[in-house]
């Protein structure tokens, strides 16, 4: 998740871009984005989705998404939500780290601390059959991500990857078959 800083707001990516991309024909009622960053996945869904709400913890980033989006809400993943969504998603901030120096990369405790904890916030907001897909990295123990997912109901399948220089990108997709 190496993203580029410019006054104050991310620019996309190659992992956001290549997550859009697995995204933009997923179709439904509504749609989640947690950690939305620029806006660019919820940009995508909101064209086959009639809700599209997009969270992030970074007001700065929340203003320049707002640009093109209107459900903004500044909150910790899914925390301040009650809606109920078809599918949620996320570009999980992946990177091990000892500390929590930048919210959008740093996943903490082998790049799964953070990405533990949206997961688990996303869970009471997801309908029954419905989809959480999310986008994290070898550099990260993902095993971790998966039975955790796993554990709260879902069926999980590793739906794509894209190898880089560096790391292996890869996009979870995770269907709930328990309430």
């Amino acid at each position: 998740m190496q993203k580029e800083s410019h006054n104050n707001y991310y620019i996309p990516a190659e992992d956001s871009i290549f997550f859009a991309d697995y995204l933009k024909d997923k179709k439904g009622r509504s749609a989640l984005d947690i950690g939305t960053g620029s806006g660019i996945l919820a940009n995508v869904l909101s064209k086959n989705f009639s809700l599209v709400v997009a969270t992030d913890v970074n007001i700065l980033a929340l203003v320049k998404a707002h640009e093109t989006l209107d459900n903004c809400i500044c909150c910790n993943a899914a925390d301040a939500l009650h809606t109920r969504f078809d599918l949620v998603v996320c570009n999980l901030p992946y990177l091990p780290s000892d500390e929590l120096l930048d919210p959008a990369v740093d996943g903490l405790h082998n790049g799964t601390e953070i990405p533990s904890m949206i997961i688990k916030s996303a869970n009471s907001r997801i309908e029954k059959n419905g989809k959480m897909v999310f986008l994290t990295s070898s550099l990260a123990k993902y095993e971790t991500l998966v039975q955790l997912a796993e554990s709260l109901g879902f069926h999980v399948t590793i739906a794509a990857k894209k190898k880089l220089f560096y790391e292996e990108l890869i996009i979870i997709e995770c269907t709930k078959i328990k309430p």
